[in-house]
């Protein structure tokens, strides 16, 4: 089971899957900000539709949304423990496919870093989960150890899914609704990993991993709080 899904009814449907409703259905927090952001566009919403067509890379210029399914859960080894992704949506783009994980920023960090995740003695689990994932994304554990865990198995995921669907192109994108751009710096440092040059509102890459193109995108919206501040 967990392989079927239903049609949207609404912001309200994104609601129901999130683990803590009453905490993160918040104006001002990310689950909230991405939900209305996506629902309420007819194909990308258009902060990230802009960012798409600035693109120096005409593979963005025209891309088609087909399907999109809110945190998504990628099953990953090492454990029970998926990668849940804010949003999963599968696009066309010049009669191929994208894969596009959407990762939700308000003010919120990247969580721990691969090194305080693993602690003083990883677990088998944590361990096998790491190699695994080192091992997709072709770097070196050494080079991680202060880097965010959770960028890690975000990109992962849109890896695994485009090996799935048999997809050439994936995108890890930040979708972030502050205004300060509240931990870019976190992301830059990550996606430097990769011989890129990571900006604000701009797609970098690719990076070929696994006879797949890798990108990675950093997006700001304004919050639907008005006059909000980070």
């Amino acid at each position: 089971m967990g392989k079927f899904y239903v049609p949207s009814h609404g912001t309200i449907s994104w609601r129901e899957l999130l683990a803590d409703p009453q905490k993160q259905w918040k104006q001002g927090y990310s689950a909230y900000e991405l939900a209305h952001s996506w629902e309420g566009a007819n194909n990308l919403p258009s902060s990230v539709e802009k960012v798409f067509k600035k693109s120096m890379n005409p593979l963005f210029k025209e891309v088609e949304v087909l399907y999109g399914f809110p945190e998504y859960k990628v099953p990953l080894p090492g454990g029970s423990a998926s990668s849940q992704n804010d949003l999963y949506v599968l696009a066309k783009v010049q009669n191929k496919l994208l894969t596009i994980m959407v990762e939700g920023k308000v003010s919120e960090p990247f969580g721990e870093t691969v090194g305080s995740w693993l602690g003083d003695t990883p677990s088998e689990g944590k361990r096998k989960r790491l190699k695994y994932l080192l091992d997709l994304l072709e770097i070196d554990e050494r080079e991680v150890l202060d880097k965010r865990y959770q960028l890690i198995h975000r990109t992962a995921s849109a890896l695994i899914e485009a090996l799935k669907v048999n997809a050439n192109n994936a995108l890890m994108l930040v979708h972030s609704f502050s205004e300060t751009g509240k931990w870019f710096e976190d992301y830059a440092e990550f996606v430097t990993l990769f011989q890129l040059s990571p900006e604000k509102n701009a797609i970098v890459g690719p990076v070929q991993l696994n006879g797949i193109d890798l990108y990675f995108g950093w997006v700001t919206e304004a919050s639907t709080v008005e006059g909000k501040t980070d």
